[in-house]
């Protein structure tokens, strides 16, 4: 669930590193103890110049300050190697075309959603007492188990302190990584796990739910009465682990609604449809919006917002305020949607209708040179990579606006020329371009 792992909206391409590993290596192929590899040839910036060796000792002495014991450390050590590979992965998450049709249609297909109301049948006591310890609802839990490892069967295959240690002493994230490291010497300190079955995703995630060390740390709890928190092999450990990090970690609000899909008409105030505009669903309610059957929303005043991740002609939804838990559990439009929506399947809701025509979409040319255009324009679209994210469908509305154009975020061929026009009046004569 590492929040930087999919730094995009559901717009056309996706930056990827998630969710686990499909390579998992089941608990009884446990590897020997890693044999260190070299540090990268030139010690890191970000801590004064101090080799690899140097900064784990120091990482070490904050991990005793913080409680964790010298036999722990001395278990550890074999594990905290660094790896230059892990660190390339980090800097080189892969891009690839993606429309949140396509990714949802595969990431909450019917097979999952069946799995999920299975597992739910299995693990009924669980679910059971999560939802009234917690407030969150079986399909929530359900879904993010889904589509994070496959109700365990993905988790990832690598050595998990090799790869914290190695995130830790690149300069990237490396605050993060080192507390990341701490929390996981503090999971093995209390006995829930061994280093050497410490084997998760290549970012640090743990579990059948992914778990960061500091959140394995913070919500991880016995579920099962073994007296362990064992995130990895024990079914009732992952329930009340997940539902317990929704709702005190992601601020799940017990009895509300997090996502149902809608109909649209022709003329909504599209510059409204945003997640960070939440009108009464009454308000909405006047406004046209229906359920996808024509039926009408309850004229009260629960906030919801319109989420329209494919623009005005794509699915649309009606996202409320607990589906800011799934957004914080990953900031990408596109999974948190798709986690939203699998979560309403599972619980028993209709499939998303399919929009009457394809949605246009422009390449990842285009969508490079938009970005520069709006960077022009004075907007922060945070990296220009093609890669639309939060910022730049932010940016996207905004010129929509400026344009006369349907205010719905979605970057498209006439928003793109305009820009172009634009950019080309204000050339002065004679400039060689």
């Amino acid at each position: 669930m590492l929040q930087t792992r999919l730094a995009t909206a559901a717009v056309v391409l996706v930056a990827v590193s998630f969710p686990a590993s499909a390579q998992f290596l089941p608990p009884s192929a446990k590897p020997a103890a890693p044999k260190a590899t070299a540090p990268s040839p030139r010690a890191a910036s970000c801590h004064n110049g101090a080799s690899f060796d140097r900064f784990l000792a120091d990482v070490k002495q904050q991990a005793v300050a913080a409680g964790v014991s010298q036999r722990t450390i001395a278990q550890a050590s074999p594990y905290l190697v660094y790896d230059q590979g892990i660190v390339n992965r980090d800097r080189g998450q892969r891009v690839f075309g993606q429309l949140f049709t396509e990714f949802a249609g595969r990431m909450a297909a019917p097979y999952r959603m069946q799995n999920g109301q299975q597992h739910i049948k299995t693990y009924a006591a669980a679910f059971a007492r999560a939802e009234k310890e917690y407030g969150v609802p079986p399909a929530v839990i359900a879904a993010f188990w889904g589509l994070e490892s496959d109700f365990g069967a993905n988790m990832g295959n690598l050595p998990t302190l090799k790869s914290l240690v190695s995130l830790a002493y690149d300069c990237r994230r490396s605050e993060m990584f080192v507390n990341e490291t701490i929390a996981a010497l503090k999971v093995i300190d209390r006995g829930d796990l061994l280093p050497d079955e410490m084997i998760g995703s290549w970012a640090g995630e743990l579990g059948q739910t992914q778990f960061l060390p500091v959140h394995y740390v913070n919500y991880a709890v016995d579920y099962d009465g073994d007296g362990l928190r064992d995130l990895l092999r024990s079914g009732p450990d992952v329930i009340g682990s997940t539902a317990n990090y929704i709702a005190n970690g992601l601020k799940w609000r017990r009895g509300e609604p997090w996502l149902e899909e809608i109909k649209v008409p022709q003329n909504l105030p599209w510059d409204q449809t945003d997640l960070s505009v939440q009108q009464p669903r009454s308000k909405w309610a006047q406004l046209g919006v229906t359920y996808p059957d024509g039926r009408p929303l309850p004229n009260d005043n629960l906030a919801a917002s319109v989420l329209l991740p494919m623009g005005r002609t794509g699915p649309a939804f009606m996202a409320y305020p607990n589906f800011a838990a799934y957004t914080e559990w990953n900031n990408s439009l596109i999974y948190s949607t798709t986690a939203g929506y699998l979560a309403s399947r599972i619980a028993g809701a209709a499939p998303m209708r399919k929009p009457s025509a394809p949605v246009a979409q422009l390449p990842f040319n285009e969508l490079k040179e938009l970005q520069q255009l709006l960077v022009r324009a004075g907007f922060n679209v945070g990296k220009v990579d093609g890669v639309l994210g939060q910022q730049s469908r932010a940016a996207v509305k905004a010129m929509q606006v400026k344009y006369g154009l349907p205010a719905d975020s979605w970057p498209t061929a006439e928003l793109l020329a305009r820009m172009r026009g634009a950019t080309a009046q204000a050339q002065p004569a004679g400039t060689i371009r």
